[in-house]
């Protein structure tokens, strides 16, 4: 590891204790007096009561700002997205009114120069005008999410060198900030009217997502930030070469999880502080004594980012750390795990320095990160390291994996081009994958077939085509490796198809709500339990409408279009009675059975993800939110999966802040999406 330690004058206190000051007003938490499961204390906090005349004043400011939004609306002249920048000053104001989010009297009167700001942008685009989308400086957007449908804002730092009418595409910086439990839309619309944060490179533009609140930007969060730079990328001239992930805190955990799943989307990576994994920081930081089931602890491998390290070998990085931050932590085991495959770590330490960015050593990486960016992105490196334990993550640079032969197992490609006409390949539990190079950057002779030796075995491959672009499919047989892509015959599991339960909620969803009632009281009272719950989590921690419909409502347009999440059984919600037959459990109004286990269905019920029968493109969940729960929302890095891709939930106990009831038997469904003896063992 290089380790970089900076020495400073006495001089530099007062901006460092600025620094500092700037970053731990975000809120730490933790510790062990959140590592009680019976106690757990609200989050987001309850807000302060708004006085009645600054209430009265908030509530005509929103019902002038709704008119102007309803008159825009109305004559279906203002584009989408410029609505979505007047949209998330009334929803922030607006929400923050409803559910008590109102923190300090900072807050409230941040609400009305929010709402004073969307009103005057609303007159604007009214006379066909829009001067925020060629500001710079501190500019707040929105987009409208496919996940719920909700108009979710960012923030943008535009430099004074940008002109929306130039041609030069310029660099482009993600930012992720720190754990904020008091960061509601109105504080955080607020900070990016007012604050360029930690970084603002010179002809650099600087993407401030919000990550739907405080979740580490994992699930809905992760989301956020893709859907935030598509839509940055589809109003400025980014380049794609030049873009990089950072973050501090919270902000350091979600650029550690960035970089080491998407490290071929970025120039650079530079995270600091946070936490890299979920057991060890918890351990270490939290105090926390753990005991997690064998399908937790294999999920916790879907952020934990030690076992995807070697991806970095496609994304140079630079983390930083404070030399007395407990939260150096981070940094040092993902040196570890780097170290074993063979990359030395750029660690910049901040020396006698605690939770922040030390002056001298924001300097140096802002000249390392300089000089990456001069170098931009490598599309096609002439060698390949990649690993992953989901099809989730399944890309890197020219290659994509296509099958598994199991999900939550390491996974491993190595590739190298070999002279200009062959690749030397080999694989660990993969079955099947893709090499595509695009148009202009193939290295390969175009007028030879190359020859690919993958685990030991030789084949002929597809010569690349004139325009130097080059695909090759290959998929493993009982007699070894073949060219082409796997059948298609069948469910099989399959990028953004492959579980657990939480993906559903990493796009577009419905809750479909039964009108009738269930046979059994306990499944009537925990299913319409867990529907509310969800309902009402879904806002609270992932700041979104969740879609609700009556299961006599469900159409073709939504089973295209959504996964559908659905509560009840087979005699309260039509949709269930539909699918149910087709699902690899039996549920009946006897017994709940799942592969050769039976439950009485009078005080147990299933939970469960898989392809809905009527769209296999889309998925069917029954019974279940989110699955992590409020004792989670404590800690960031508690914020995993916390069931597979099934589970049989006993009623008779209650649901708690960690799980919804007693969880009798869970599991994972095989590659076909089926139930399979032994398949749910503990892998060594």
């Amino acid at each position: 590891m290089q380790r970089f330690s900076v020495r400073w004058p006495a001089w530099h206190w007062l901006l460092v204790l600025s620094l500092a000051t700037a970053v731990t007003t975000q809120a730490l938490g933790d510790g062990p007096k959140d590592n009680i499961p019976t106690e757990v204390r609200p989050i987001p906090p309850i807000g302060i009561e708004v006085p009645e005349a600054d209430r009265k004043e908030l509530e005509q400011g929103l019902s002038q700002l709704r008119t102007l939004i309803e008159q825009l609306k109305s004559n279906q002249k203002a584009p989408p997205e410029r609505l979505a920048d007047i949209i998330i000053y009334e929803r922030a104001v607006s929400d923050a009114l409803e559910h008590r989010e109102f923190f300090s009297k900072g807050d409230i009167n941040a609400a009305k120069e929010l709402l004073r700001e969307g009103a005057e942008r609303a007159k604007q685009l009214a006379k066909g005008d829009a001067p925020w989308t060629r500001a710079t400086g501190l500019v707040p957007l929105g987009y409208v999410s496919k996940i719920d449908g909700s108009v979710q804002p960012y923030g943008l730092v535009i430099p004074e060198s940008y002109s929306p009418t130039g041609t030069d595409a310029v660099r482009l910086d993600l930012w992720f900030h720190g754990r904020g439990e008091k960061l509601s839309e109105v504080s955080f619309l607020n900070q990016r009217r007012k604050r360029a944060g930690q970084y603002a490179p010179k002809e650099t533009i600087v993407l401030h997502p919000y990550g739907r609140y405080s979740n580490a930007f994992k699930f809905a969060g992760e989301v956020d930030v893709l859907e935030a730079l598509e839509d940055v990328e589809r109003r400025y001239r980014i380049d794609p070469d030049r873009i990089s992930v950072r973050g501090f805190s919270m902000g350091g955990a979600a650029c550690w999880q960035f970089a080491v799943h998407y490290a071929d989307r970025w120039f650079a990576a530079n995270p600091g502080a946070g936490f890299s994994e979920t057991p060890e920081f918890l351990k270490t930081f939290q105090q926390e004594a753990l005991a997690p089931s064998w399908y937790e602890q294999r999920l916790w491998r879907l952020y934990d980012c030690p076992g995807y390290a070697i991806n970095l070998f496609h994304c140079p990085t630079i983390a930083y750390s404070g030399e007395l931050d407990k939260q150096k932590q981070a940094a040092d085991i993902m040196q570890e795990a780097l170290a074993q495959q063979g990359i030395d770590l750029v660690h910049i330490i901040g020396p006698e320095t605690k939770h922040s960015i030390h002056a001298d050593s924001k300097e140096e990486i802002e000249r390392r990160m300089a000089s990456l960016a001069e170098v931009g992105r490598r599309h096609v490196p002439r060698t390949l390291h990649f690993a992953t334990f989901t099809l989730k993550y399944n890309r890197m640079k020219w290659l994509t994996v296509d099958a598994l032969d199991k999900h939550w197992v390491p996974a491993r490609v190595d590739a190298e081009i070999v002279g200009d006409d062959a690749l030397s390949v080999s694989t660990s539990n993969v079955e099947a994958l893709t090499f595509a190079m695009p148009p202009g950057r193939c290295p390969l002779d175009i007028t030879k077939s190359p020859e690919i030796t993958i685990d030991g075995q030789k084949l002929s491959a597809p010569k690349p085509k004139s325009d130097r672009s080059w695909d090759c499919s290959l998929h493993r047989t009982e007699k070894g490796w073949v060219v082409g892509p796997l059948k298609d015959d069948g469910l099989r599991k399959r990028h953004d198809l492959q579980g657990p339960i939480d993906d559903a909620f990493m796009d577009s969803f419905v809750f479909v709500r039964p009108t009738g009632t269930s046979t059994h009281e306990a499944v009537q009272q925990w299913t319409t339990s867990e529907l509310d719950r969800a309902i009402e989590h879904w806002r609270k921690h992932f700041r979104g409408e969740a879609r609700v419909v009556d299961d006599t409502d469900v159409d073709e347009k939504l089973i295209a279009n959504a996964n559908l999440v659905l509560f009840g059984d087979a005699t309260s919600n039509q949709t269930i009675a539909k699918v149910l037959g087709k699902l690899p459990i039996k549920w009946d109004e006897a017994k709940v059975t799942v592969g050769d286990k039976s439950f009485e269905a009078a005080h147990h019920a299933p939970i469960l993800i898989y392809p809905n029968p009527l769209n296999p493109d889309r998925y069917v969940v029954l019974n279940s939110g989110f699955t992590y729960r409020s004792y989670a929302y404590l800690n960031n890095a508690r914020q995993v999966p916390m069931l597979p891709d099934w589970a049989v939930i006993d009623l008779r106990e209650p649901p708690n802040s960690q799980h919804p009831g007693k969880i009798v038997t869970a599991g994972f469904f095989d590659e076909d999406w089926q139930w399979q003896p032994g398949y749910q063992a503990a892998e060594k």
